[in-house]
C-alpha cells in the first residue's frame, strides 16, 4: 500500500510540475528577443537546460545511492518552483537565462531521483507499466498547462497587453503548479533506499549491459536530437504551414504520448523489454525516411501519431531494463550514467544537423537518422541480453 501511495503522488509531482514545458518552447525565444537576446542569446536559453543533466546526471546518481532518492527528489522540485519565480521577475537576457539553468538543475534532480524511486518501489513485472504511467503524468501535464498558457496569451494579447506584462501573469500562474508538485513530493514521496547512510555501495554500477545500453542511447539519442531543431524548418519550407497549423497536426501525437505508455509498458512486461525497444526505433526510422516526402499536414499528423507510437513503446521499457540490470544499491548511478549518455548525444546532434541541412541537402539529416535508428534496432537485437522477469 504505501508503495502505491509513492507512485501516486510522483504521478502527481510530475503532472503539476509539466505544466510550464510545452509554453516554453514556443515563448521563450519571442520573448528573449523582445528583449534584447541575440541569436546566440537565444540558442544558450535552450543550451542552459540541457547542460546541467550532461555534468552533473554521472556524479548525481551515486549521490543518490549513497544518501537516498528523496532529498534529491525535493530540490528537484523546489528548483523548479524558484525557474518558475525567475521566469516572472525576468526582465533582463541574465534573469532569464538564470531561470533556464535553475531550470535545468530541477531537470536533472527531479528525473533522475523519479525513475530510480519508480525502480525501487515498482515489481519487476511492472516496472514497463510504473515508467509509462510517469511518462503519461508528464503529458497530460504539458498538454493542459500549454493549452491553458495559449489561452491566456490569446487572451492578454486581445486585451492589448504587452509580451512583457503577459509573460509575467502567465509565470505567477505556473508557479503554483509548481508550487503543487512540491507539496505532494513533500508529503507523500517517502524515502525508497532508508539504508543509505548504514549500507555501503557494493555492487559494480558500470555492467557491459549498461555500457551496451548506453552506447546505443548516444548514437540514436544524438540521431534523433539531430532531426528534431530542424523539423519545424524545414515542414514550414515544405508544407507552407504556420506554427498553430503544425501544432494542431501534432495534437494526436501528443495524446498518445499521454495515454499509452503505462498500456504499452505492460507490453514490455509481459513478452520482454527489447521487442518493444525494437518497435519503437523502427518506427522512428520509419517516420523519419517518409517525413522528407510530405506535401500535407494530414500525412504528417499521421507520421507524427507512429512515432509517438514508438516512443511511447519503446522509453518504458528501456527504464525498465536499466532497473533489470541494475543492483539494488546501485540504481542511482545506474540512471545517472544511461541518461547522461542520452543527453549527450543529444547535445552533439543538432550540430551535425544543422551542417548536413545546409551543406548536404534538406532531407539528408533524415535519412541518415533513418539509417542510425535502423542500426540502434539492430544493436538491440545483438548486444542487450533480457533477465526472466519475477514478481519481486
Amino acid at each position: 500500500m504505501a508503495d502505491w501511495r509513492i507512485l501516486r503522488k510522483l504521478w502527481q509531482a510530475a503532472f503539476w510540475v509539466s505544466f510550464p514545458f510545452g509554453i516554453l518552447s514556443f515563448v521563450l525565444p519571442i520573448y528573449g528577443k523582445e528583449l534584447g537576446a541575440t541569436a546566440l542569446e537565444v540558442g544558450g536559453f535552450f543550451s542552459a537546460i540541457s547542460l546541467v543533466p550532461v555534468l552533473v546526471r554521472p556524479f548525481l546518481g551515486r549521490m543518490l545511492d549513497r544518501w537516498g532518492r528523496r532529498p534529491f527528489l525535493l530540490l528537484g522540485l523546489g528548483s523548479y518552483v524558484v525557474a518558475m519565480v525567475l521566469f516572472y521577475l525576468a526582465d533582463t537576457v541574465w534573469l532569464l537565462t538564470a531561470g533556464r539553468f535553475i531550470q535545468g538543475i530541477g531537470q536533472a534532480f527531479l528525473w533522475l531521483s523519479a525513475y530510480t524511486i519508480v525502480a525501487d518501489v515498482a515489481a519487476e513485472a511492472g516496472r514497463g507499466h510504473e515508467f509509462g504511467l510517469i511518462d503519461e503524468a508528464a503529458s497530460r501535464g504539458a498538454i493542459i498547462g500549454t493549452t491553458g498558457g495559449f489561452v491566456a496569451l490569446f487572451a492578454l494579447e486581445s486585451a492589448d497587453l504587452s509580451l512583457e506584462r503577459t509573460w509575467s501573469w502567465l509565470f505567477a500562474a505556473y508557479t503554483l503548479p509548481a508550487l503543487l508538485a512540491l507539496w505532494s513530493g513533500w508529503r507523500g514521496v517517502e524515502e525508497t533506499r532508508p539504508q543509505a547512510a548504514v549500507q555501503p555501495v557494493e555492487s559494480r554500477p558500470l555492467s557491459g549491459q549498461l555500457l551496451a545500453l548506453m552506447g546505443i542511447v548516444f548514437v540514436t539519442g544524438a540521431s534523433t536530437a539531430m532531426v528534431w531543431p530542424l523539423l519545424m524548418i524545414f515542414l514550414q519550407d515544405a508544407l507552407q504551414a504556420d506554427v498553430a497549423a503544425l501544432a494542431i497536426a501534432y495534437l494526436p501525437a501528443a495524446l498518445l504520448s499521454a495515454f499509452l505508455p503505462s498500456r504499452l509498458g505492460r507490453i514490455a512486461d509481459r513478452l520482454g523489454r527489447k521487442g518493444p525497444m525494437v518497435a519503437g526505433l523502427l518506427l522512428g526510422a520509419l517516420a523519419s525516411a517518409l517525413i522528407p516526402h510530405l506535401r500535407s499536414l494530414l500525412p504528417l499528423a499521421g507520421l507524427w501519431a507512429v512515432e509517438s507510437l514508438g516512443y511511447a513503446a519503446s522509453v518504458p521499457a528501456e527504464r525498465a531494463f536499466v532497473a533489470d540490470i541494475a543492483g539494488e544499491d546501485t540504481r542511482g548511478t545506474s540512471y545517472g550514467l544511461y541518461t547522461f549518455a542520452y543527453f549527450l548525444g543529444a547535445a552533439i546532434g543538432p550540430f551535425a544537423g544543422g551542417w548536413l541541412y545546409d551543406h548536404a541537402g534538406h532531407a539528408t539529416p533524415f535519412y541518415l537518422n533513418t539509417f542510425v535508428l535502423l542500426i540502434g534496432a539492430l544493436l538491440v537485437v545483438a548486444m542487450l541480453r533480457e533477465q526472466p522477469a519475477t514478481n519481486s
